[in-house]
């Protein structure tokens, strides 16, 4: 893994994400992508020392950030800081069960937010795991903005998707030798101004 990647933690415990979604600490969150200490953070976001050094606390002890250095500052000891990660996400099921779908439809939105859920959960701890083994963990992505002008056309490419992926997975079969993967496909509206993805 290059020391480089962008490194990203789930939280999947409801305290933990209580700790990390309030306003201010997302805000230390973001500037802990560096290091830094109360004194640094409180001139940065204009608040505090003693205030930022509460939230500190409260992020230190849900594991959140970690303690890279403490050093002799004017008869105290400064405490310096680093978030564990670049991204947190937290784990859709803390927040609510997901949608139960009872048939899994290829045109349900439920049925989308579902998968979608289940991907960010189960990518994010294999993720993880590999991170503390000093693996990488193998997957790719394809994304492309497409365009329909009728409901039907939508139905007629997720059949034709649907048989070039049967196809082709035909070539792999997940019962053969070495690891399975999971492939998901799946399409949504746009959103507005968003722009559209670069093509690799």
């Amino acid at each position: 893994m290059a020391d480089n990647e962008p490194q990203t933690v789930l939280i999947d415990d409801a305290e933990r994400a209580r700790v990390a979604l309030s306003p201010i600490r997302r805000r230390l969150l973001t500037a802990l992508r560096k290091p830094g200490s109360a004194t640094t953070l409180a001139a940065a976001l204009e608040l505090p020392r003693q205030r930022i050094g509460y939230h500190l606390r409260a992020l230190e002890n849900a594991g959140l950030i970690e303690l890279v250095e403490q050093r002799k500052r004017r008869g105290f000891v400064e405490r310096v800081f680093i978030a564990r990660a670049d991204t947190f996400i937290v784990d859709p099921s803390i927040l609510g069960p997901p949608p139960e779908v009872v048939v899994q439809d290829r045109f349900s939105a439920d049925h989308l937010v579902s998968v979608a859920a289940g991907i960010v959960r189960d990518v994010s701890r294999m993720r993880q795991a590999a991170d503390e083994a000093g693996q990488r963990l193998l997957t790719f992505t394809v994304e492309a903005d497409i365009g329909f002008s009728t409901p039907q056309q939508l139905e007629d490419f997720a059949r034709e998707v649907t048989e070039a992926v049967a196809q082709l997975a035909s070539n792999y079969p997940s019962d053969g030798p070495g690891r399975r993967f999971r492939l998901v496909v799946g399409a949504h509206p746009a959103v507005a101004g968003k722009k559209p993805p670069r093509k690799q």
